[in-house]
């Protein structure tokens, strides 16, 4: 009769224990539940990339070397809109560069230096969105603007040579096809070759001088193409 009383007590005993035992392997514990409120603030952050960026560009053509800055500001996830501003040399093709006993170059003949400085406003078209990762960016864009020619003397010590020169308007524009490369989270890395359009509508202006026959030669076309490599922050 004890040994009766004895097991129909300890039979009650583990049926009462049975929830607690189920309770326990079905309640996360309290880092579970941390590591679980972690995971949902993450979804929760946003995740669009940034919509403005500005930086510097880095000019190379076979006309000589330029420098630039540029701001950014992106209107969808394929488009941009973006404004540019640079300064670069301009040579004439028919320039010959020679280099004297001591080491010093000079172009025979050559009357005046150029110094491009176009302000353009442009649209950039981003390439291949859904098919290609973030950290590779293809694009193609456009731009166009006004742009400034400052004309000064070839004969002169050049920073001396600046002070004697004259400004000369244009409108011009370019096309080109780029990418950036890496996360646009930050920091902006990119190259992009462009061909530049910049005429001179008039005459054109005086870069050479024949110095046999006196004959005056003019420039009026100051593009090309041109690679820029980029550098820039985004917010």
């Amino acid at each position: 009769m004890f040994s009766t009383k004895i097991l129909a007590l300890l039979s009650c005993l583990f049926i009462l224990t049975l929830p607690v035992c189920g309770q326990d392997s079905i309640t996360p514990s309290r880092s579970d539940s941390s590591a679980i409120a972690s995971l949902d603030h993450m979804a929760n952050l946003p995740t669009n990339p940034p919509k403005h960026s500005w930086g510097i560009d880095l000019l190379i053509s076979t006309g000589g070397f330029g420098l630039g800055g540029f701001y950014r500001n992106e209107y969808s996830d394929d488009l941009s809109g973006f404004l540019d501003f640079s300064i670069s040399e301009a040579h004439d093709d028919d320039e010959k560069e020679f280099v004297d006993y001591y080491g010093n170059k000079f172009t025979p003949g050559k009357v005046n230096r150029f110094l491009v400085m176009p302000l353009f406003v442009g649209l950039q078209k981003r390439l291949f969105k859904d098919d290609i990762l973030d950290n590779f960016r293809p694009y193609i864009n456009v731009a166009a603007g006004p742009t400034m020619i400052y004309v000064f003397p070839y004969n002169d010590e050049y920073f001396t040579a600046l002070g004697k020169g004259q400004p000369k308007y244009t409108i011009g524009g370019y096309i080109g096809v780029g990418a950036f490369f890496g996360s646009e989270r930050s920091s902006l890395l990119g190259m992009n070759l462009r061909y530049y359009f910049l005429p001179y509508f008039s005459d054109g202006l005086e870069s050479l001088r024949n110095p046999m026959t006196n004959e005056t030669l003019t420039k009026k076309e100051f593009g090309g193409f041109f690679i820029t490599v980029n550098f820039g922050s985004a917010w």
